[in-house]
Formats: structure tokens, C-alpha cells, sequence
């Protein structure tokens, strides 16, 4: 930690007070819907301060709270860095320490919109169906307890709260990268609220709202390094800044209870009646590649998304992804040109001032595989159209899970389902065996695609080919 230099700090007061709470505060939300939502302040005024909650650990509740909650967001552009103080955040309370006070937060009527940032895997979705994981040990322990543990319990218990009292609900906003994220959410808040009270779920479901949203923006994990030359440049020492590129989108489903929201318009946000066309671009053009990059990238040795493209043959691989196999799946928006939009994206993953850790995108990816790559797999082979560069994307995570790179290191595999993936590898040593073990795995793979033999077939050859060659070699032949 840099010394000799006085710490960031905002004084709470004068702040709007807060008609947000925010389940899940990382550094996306605030280098994105945080932002958003200061600017939406400053253009139209409201109260719509956040509450942040952290659902396990006190980290960054303990960093921000000696800074007033302030902190700033560091834009990383090819040609220069851009500082900004955040004092949106009036108050961080963590979920596991003190799961009374999160409800009575998002209970209190001040309380407009309860937004989420917690990752697929924290919704306990399967991920190949979508529907509420019943074994999930946070949802049993949410199910037999009014004080909860999962994100779900807590937007279920705090509605019940608010129907008990006679208040009107919040608004759920799901910012995470789920395919029809607002349905995705609601459908799960309905099975646990019909699981504890039938009545619950029907005043959900008819006063409730779960508004859709698309949102992008890159946001590179913080180093040390990053910390230290952040005070260099201000004269001031934050110990938790977030570092993001200058690009950003927010995509929202103008749907909310009572139409209470910030004018996030004014902020830039695009407000429409559909986000679907919008979600499905961005999670198959950019999260689909961003992972197929992240495997393969990982494998042959590259730590960053930047590297890995730097690669020509990366680079020409991302791109067949994108007009072979990706957009030919997809409906742009209106206005929209689906070959600039990912030409776009190759310059955001080329900026060398982003260093997106490939082993960072690569977490969670049992979670992730369903919609950010298999759904595409599946509609082309409907469509009798090849999905070899996907297909051997998947392989490379299947790999990856495997727990040893190229070069026998050992993976440190960040995953829910991190153990199983290792045993499934494991059990086996023919590709052939190691594949029939992973497509058993029906809360990743869809049926109807595992028992594809087209699929079955380009899985055992793209992973023996990354086995027997390695991942350069054959991303370099799909590239040709």
C-alpha cells in the first residue's frame, strides 16, 4: 500500500438519501451502474442514493467506509487515464453479518429499486434449464428461514415484508448477464415465493415488476499496482478504486412500479420496450468470444484478452467466430450493423490499457457456457451451419476445468461446480470418455444438444486436436 499520501475521503452529508439498494456490490456495478446513476442525479435530481450489500464478506464495506463510501472510477483509455470521485454510495451493509438490516433496508418504503450484481451462479438457477435449483443449499436454508442467505431469498423475504406492511414492492433490476435477465429473475423470486406462500407469489406477480436490461462495459480487476499509481497521479490514496474503458452501454426495459427510476436516460441510458434483441447481440457477440478468447487465450499462454488478440491467429479466430458462426444467428437492433458492432468490440479487446485477465473471465464458466455459446451451437446445427470455432471453445473449457494447462501447471479453477468438472475429466483418460462424462452433466448441457451426434462428434475431435496439438495450433487452424 503507497504511503505518505492522505487518504480519499467524501463527507456523507448532502448526499441524496437512498431509494436503492444494491445486492452485489463489486466493481462493475460501480464502475457502470453507479456511474449511471450519479449522472441520472446530477441531470434530474432525486433521491436515489445507493445502499450497497455485500451478501458474504465485509472487504468492501471496510475499504469504502473510512473513505465516506467514495471512491473513484479510473477510465483507461488507449491514450490516457481519467479520474472521477463516486459518492453515490451512502452506506454498505453485509448480508451475512447482519441479514435483518439488509431486509430492512429494502423493506423500507423509501426503497424504489432493489438492483442485483451478484453473477449467473448467484440466482441458483440450473443453468441448462434456468429453473430454481431446489438442492441448492442456500435456497433449502432459505426455504426454512426467514433470514436469508441467497439473493433470491432476500428479494423474497423482503417483499414478503412489504405486502405484510402493505407497501407497494420494488423494482427488481437484474444487471447481470442472463439471457432475458428480468423474466430470468422473476421466474426464480416466483418458484421460492410459491414455495413459502402461494399468496406471496401471486402479489409478486401482479404488483411486481422485473424490467430486462442489457449492460457492457469491460471492467479489468484492480492490482495493487493499479492503487499505487492512482495516488501517484491524484496526490490521494484509495485503497478501493475500479479501473474501466471508455466505453459503456446500459440497455433498460422502461418497466418500473410506478415509474419510479432515476432519469437514467439523461445519463445515456438507452430506455426501450424490448431488450431482447439487444441482450442476445451482446451476450453471444461479446460474452461468447470474450470466453472462447478466455479459454483458448489461457491455454496457449496469453494472460490478457489484449494479448491474446495481439496474436494474428487469435485475432483472425475471433473474427470467423463473429461472421461464421455468431451473427448469423442473430436479429440486430434496429440502426444496427452487426459486422461494425463486433469490429467495434475487436478494437475494445485490443486497447492495451485494458489487461482483462483471461483467467478472470474464465470463472464461473458452467454457469456461463449455456448462454453465452451452447444456445448459439444449437441453433446452427438446427440451421445446418458448422460451429467448429465454438465447439472447440467448449473443448478448451473442458480442458481448462480439467485443472492442468499445457504444460502440466496446475489451474487454480474458480467454478460452483469445480470439483465435479475435475472428477468428469478425471474419470476417463480417451477424450472420447472425458467428453461423454462432461455431456452427463444435463445443468450445463441441454439434452437435446448432448445427444446431437454432430455436437458429440466436433467435441471429441476439437479436444483430442487441442490435446494432441495445443490450443495455438488449433485456433490457428480454424483461423485459415
Amino acid at each position: 500500500m503507497p504511503a505518505n499520501y492522505p487518504r480519499l475521503f467524501v463527507p456523507p452529508h448532502n448526499r441524496p438519501a437512498p431509494g436503492i439498494v444494491h445486492l452485489g456490490l463489486g466493481a462493475f456495478y460501480r464502475a457502470h451502474g453507479a456511474i449511471y446513476t450519479a449522472e441520472a442525479i446530477k441531470a434530474s435530481g432525486g433521491n436515489w442514493g445507493i445502499i450497497g450489500v455485500s451478501l458474504m464478506r465485509p472487504d468492501q464495506r471496510d475499504l469504502l467506509a473510512p473513505q465516506g463510501f467514495a471512491y473513484t472510477a479510473l477510465e483507461l483509455g488507449p491514450e490516457g487515464k481519467t479520474a472521477q470521485v463516486l459518492d453515490v454510495i451512502s452506506d454498505i451493509l453485509v448480508a451475512r453479518e447482519n441479514p435483518e438490516a439488509v431486509l430492512a433496508a429494502m423493506a423500507d418504503p423509501a426503497i424504489k429499486i432493489v438492483s442485483l450484481t451478484v453473477t449467473e451462479k448467484g440466482y441458483c438457477r440450473a443453468p441448462a434449464t434456468g429453473a430454481l435449483d431446489q438442492s441448492h443449499p442456500a435456497v433449502v436454508y432459505d426455504l426454512a428461514n426467514s433470514l436469508p442467505r441467497s439473493s433470491v431469498g432476500f428479494l423474497v423475504r423482503a417483499l414478503q415484508r412489504r405486502m405484510a406492511a402493505g407497501l407497494p414492492p420494488f423494482t427488481v433490476l437484474c444487471c447481470d448477464n442472463l439471457p432475458e435477465n428480468g423474466n430470468a429473475v422473476r421466474g426464480v423470486v416466483l418458484e421460492m415465493a410459491t414455495l413459502i406462500d402461494p399468496a406471496l407469489a401471486d402479489w409478486i406477480r401482479q404488483n411486481c415488476a422485473f424490467p430486462s436490461t442489457m449492460v457492457d462495459r469491460i471492467v479489468p480487476a484492480t492490482k495493487p499496482e493499479d492503487i499505487s499509481d492512482l495516488a501517484r497521479k491524484t496526490g490521494i490514496l484509495d485503497v478501493s478504486p475500479v479501473m474501466h474503458e471508455p466505453f459503456r452501454q446500459w440497455v433498460i426495459e422502461d418497466n418500473f412500479v410506478n415509474n419510479d427510476r432515476p432519469d437514467y436516460a439523461a445519463a445515456g441510458a438507452q430506455m426501450v420496450s424490448d431488450v431482447t434483441v439487444f441482450e442476445h447481440m451482446k451476450l453471444r457477440c461479446l460474452n461468447g468470444t470474450h470466453s472462447a478468447l478466455a479459454y483458448l487465450g489461457f491455454l496457449a499462454g496469453h494472460q490478457t484478452i489484449c494479448d491474446t488478440v495481439t496474436n494474428p491467429a487469435f485475432a483472425a479466430y475471433c473474427r470467423s467466430l463473429w461472421a461464421s458462426e455468431i451473427i448469423p444467428c442473430l436479429t440486430p437492433p434496429e440502426g444496427v450493423n452487426l459486422s461494425q458492432y463486433a469490429e467495434a468490440l475487436f478494437v475494445r479487446y485490443s486497447n492495451p490499457a485494458i489487461r482483462h485477465l483471461t483467467s478472470q473471465i474464465a470463472m464461473d464458466g458452467s454457469q456461463k457456457l449455456p448462454q453465452r455459446m451452447l444456445e448459439t451451437i444449437s441453433e446452427n446445427l438446427k440451421a445446418g451451419r458448422e460451429s467448429r470455432g465454438l465447439i472447440l471453445a467448449v473443448a478448451a473449457w473442458i480442458r481448462y476445468v480439467g485443472g492442468l494447462d499445457e504444460n502440466g501447471h496446475p489451474i487454480k479453477v474458480q467454478d460452483p461446480m469445480a470439483n465435479d468438472l475435475r472428477a468428469f475429466y478425471n474419470s476417463a483418460k480417451s477424450p472420447e470418455g472425458k467428453v461423454e462424462a462432461f455431456l452427463k452433466a444435463s445443468a450445463i448441457f441441454p439434452p437435446s444438444l448432448a445427444s446431437t451426434p454432430a455436437f458429440r462428434v466436433g467435441l471429441v475431435d476439437a479436444l483430442s486436436a487441442l490435446i494432441q496439438h495445443g490450443a495455438q495450433a488449433c485456433v490457428a487452424k480454424i483461423a485459415r
